[in-house]
C-alpha cells in the first residue's frame, strides 16, 4: 500500500492500537523527530535531549527571539571590578520538583558539571579565578579578566546549562544523570517512560514564572496544559494519520512528501516556529584515520552539491532551504562569502579522485554511522553514502537506530572497536549566529565537540574576536575563521533546513524556536 493510501484510508485507529481518542482536553500528545534514548542534556548535544531538558530544566539566562541573553531564573545581575565580577541574584519562589528550594549552591555545581564539556563553558572556566555562592540567593563570578559573554554561554540553547539538585551535579560528566530532577514548568514522569516508545511529563504546579512576554526561551513560562506525552513514530505514515485522526496534536519533523497533504487538512497548521532553521553538515572524526588529514577533508568539498542534500531532507520547495551557504547563520552579521568557492565552483567527481590520492588516502575503510529512525538524518545519509562510493571511499555503511548513533558518538576508539569516521548532522541555526556559539568550528581536540577538530589558527582567530571591540573588526575576523574553516574543514556545510511542524489548530500560543510547550493552550 502507498503511503498516500494509508491517509487516505484513515486508518490511523487500526495502526495505532495504544492511543486512545478523546481523551482530556489539557493533554498534549506530540511525535518527536525520534526517540528519548539519553536523558542527561549535559552529557550530549542531541535535539531531542535539548528539548526534553528545556521541559523538566530551567536556565539561569534565557533567549528572546533576537537571541539576545535575558535573566530567567535570576532576578538580574551586577558587574563590578571593571568587568571581571558578576554577583547573580536568583529570583524568589524557586523549587525543584521534589519541592525542595532552588539554592545557589545548586547552581553553582550545575555550572561547575556542565563547564567540564561544554566549549564555551570552558572557556568561561579558564577565565575564572572563583565561583562560589556567598548566600542561599546569589553567586559570584570573579574572573581573571573581563568576561562579557558570561549571560550568552549561561543561556545556550544547544549545549544548555540545565539547572538541577547539588547532589545530581556532583555526578561526572560521564556519567549519566538519570533522576530527572529540574524546576522548570514540566516534571519528567520515569515511572510512564516506555524506551522507543512514549515518554510522559505533567505540568509542575509548584513553579511560579517570572514576570514578562514570554519570548523563546526567556519571559514566563507558563504551563497551560496538565500533561504532555511524547509518542515515538518512526513511520512517518502512521504518524500523518494520527495527526490527521486527531490521535496526535504534534507532528514535529513531518516528511515533505507528506507536507501537501497535511496542508490540505482543514483542521492542520503547517508552519516554521524556528526561524533560524537548522545548518546541516556531513561531520567528520579526526581521531580516526583517514580524516585525520586536512588534505583528505578538503578533497571532499569539490564534488559536495549542497542542493541534493536539501532536496533529499526537505523536498523541492525551495522556501524550506538555503543552499550555497558557508559557516554561519545567513543573513545574520557573521555570514561571510569567505572561501565559498570551494562549495560554489563547477563540482568534479574526477577532481575528488585525484585530490583524495594526492592527499594521501590508500582506500581505508571509513565507517558511517546512519540513524534510520531519523528521517532528515537518514535521507541526507542516503545521499552522502552514493557519493563517497563514488568517489571511491571505501565505506561501511551502518545503518542502526539513533539512540545507538548517539552513544556511538561518545567514541574516541578505533573504528575496530565501535569507533567511526562519519555521519550527518545539523544542528541549530542559532548556535551558528556568532563565532562564541558555534561549537562545532571550534578547534579544541579532544576537549570539543564530538569529532574532536583541531585548530590552534581557529582558536587564536577566536581569542583576537573576544578583544575586538567593533563590529567591522569582529566581522573581519569572523571571514577569517570561515576561510580558514575550509582549510581545516572541521565539517562540510551541506545548506540550510527551515523545518515546518504540523499540528492541529486546537493548539494555540505556539512561540517560535525549538518546540516549547510553555504557553500552549489546547482547544
Amino acid at each position: 500500500m502507498k503511503r498516500r493510501d494509508v491517509l487516505k484510508a484513515g486508518a490511523a485507529g487500526a495502526l495505532m492500537p495504544g492511543f486512545a481518542i478523546g481523551q482530556q482536553a489539557k493533554v498534549i500528545k506530540f511525535v518527536p523527530q525520534a526517540d528519548l534514548a539519553l536523558l542527561d542534556p549535559v552529557q550530549t548535544t542531541g535535539l531531542v535531549t535539548r528539548n526534553h531538558a528545556m521541559m523538566v530544566f530551567d536556565t539561569l539566562y534565557g533567549m528572546d527571539n533576537q537571541f539576545q541573553p535575558q535573566p530567567q531564573m535570576v532576578a538580574g545581575h551586577q558587574v563590578g571590578d571593571d568587568g571581571k565580577t558578576w554577583t547573580l541574584t536568583l529570583r524568589d519562589k524557586l523549587a525543584f520538583h521534589d519541592g525542595t528550594p532552588v539554592l545557589a549552591r545548586d547552581a553553582v555545581a550545575s555550572i561547575e558539571r556542565w563547564a567540564k564539556v561544554d566549549v564555551l563553558g570552558q572557556l568561561m572556566r579558564a577565565q575564572l579565578d572563583e565561583l562560589s555562592a556567598p548566600s542561599d540567593k546569589t553567586l559570584r563570578f570573579r574572573f581573571k579578566k573581563p568576561f562579557p559573554l558570561l549571560p550568552l554561554a549561561l543561556s545556550k540553547t544547544s549545549g544548555m546549562c540545565p539547572i538541577m539538585p547539588a547532589r545530581l551535579a556532583a555526578t561526572e560528566p560521564s556519567v549519566q544523570v538519570t533522576e530527572m530532577m529540574g524546576s522548570g514548568p514540566f516534571r519528567f514522569v520515569p515511572g510512564e517512560r516506555v524506551p522507543g516508545s512514549r515518554v510522559v511529563y505533567q505540568k509542575f504546579a509548584g513553579y511560579v514564572p517570572r514576570e514578562g512576554a514570554p519570548a523563546f526561551t526567556s519571559g514566563a513560562k507558563i504551563a497551560y496544559v496538565d500533561r504532555v506525552e511524547w509518542h515515538t513514530i518512526p513511520d512517518a505514515a502512521t504518524a500523518a494519520a494520527a495527526l490527521q485522526s486527531g490521535e496526535v496534536d504534534w507532528w514535529e519533523q513531518p516528511i515533505p512528501d507528506l507536507i501537501p497533504v497535511l496542508r490540505g487538512h482543514k483542521d492542520i497548521n503547517v508552519q516554521v516556529h524556528d526561524k533560524a532553521g537548522s545548518m546541516a553538515m556531513i561531520r567528520f572524526n579526526q581521531l580516526n584515520a583517514p580524516f585525520d588529514k586536512p588534505a583528505v577533508r578538503r578533497a571532499l568539498l569539490a564534488g559536495i552539491t549542497q542542493s541534493d542534500y536539501m532536496m533529499a531532507a526537505m523536498g523541492e520547495d525551495k522556501l524550506r532551504w538555503r543552499d550555497n551557504v558557508g559557516f554561519f547563520l545567513p543573513g545574520t552579521p557573521y555570514a561571510n562569502d569567505g572561501g565559498m568557492a570551494s562549495l560554489t565552483s563547477a563540482r568534479s567527481l574526477e577532481k575528488v579522485k585525484k585530490d583524495l590520492a594526492a592527499a594521501g588516502y590508500k582506500g581505508e575503510k571509513v565507517v558511517m554511522l546512519v540513524p534510520t529512525d531519523f528521517a532528515v538524518l537518514n535521507a541526507m545519509s542516503e545521499v552522502a553514502g552514493d557519493y563517497f562510493k563514488r568517489v571511491g571511499i571505501n565505506l561501511d555503511y551502518q545503518s542502526l537506530d539513533w539512540g545507538t548513533v548517539l552513544q556511538r558518538l561518545a567514541s574516541k576508539q578505533p573504528i575496530d572497536k565501535g569507533g567511526w569516521n562519519l555521519f550527518c548532522n545539523f544542528v541549530p541555526g542559532i548556535i551558528t549566529t556568532s563565532p562564541p556559539l558555534h561549537t562545532y568550528m571550534r578547534g579544541v581536540g579532544a576537549k570539543g565537540t564530538f569529532g574532536w577538530p583541531e585548530s590552534a589558527k581557529h582558536e587564536a582567530l577566536l581569542d583576537a574576536f573576544f578583544g575586538a571591540a567593533a563590529l567591522p573588526e569582529q566581522q573581519r575576523l569572523a571571514r577569517e575563521m570561515q576561510l580558514q574553516a575550509f582549510q581545516d574543514v572541521p565539517y562540510i556545510p551541506t545548506g540550510l533546513m527551515l523545518q515546518p511542524a504540523a499540528y492541529r489548530k486546537s493548539l494555540s500560543g505556539m512561540l517560535d524556536g525549538s518546540p516549547l510547550f510553555h504557553n500552549i493552550k489546547k482547544a
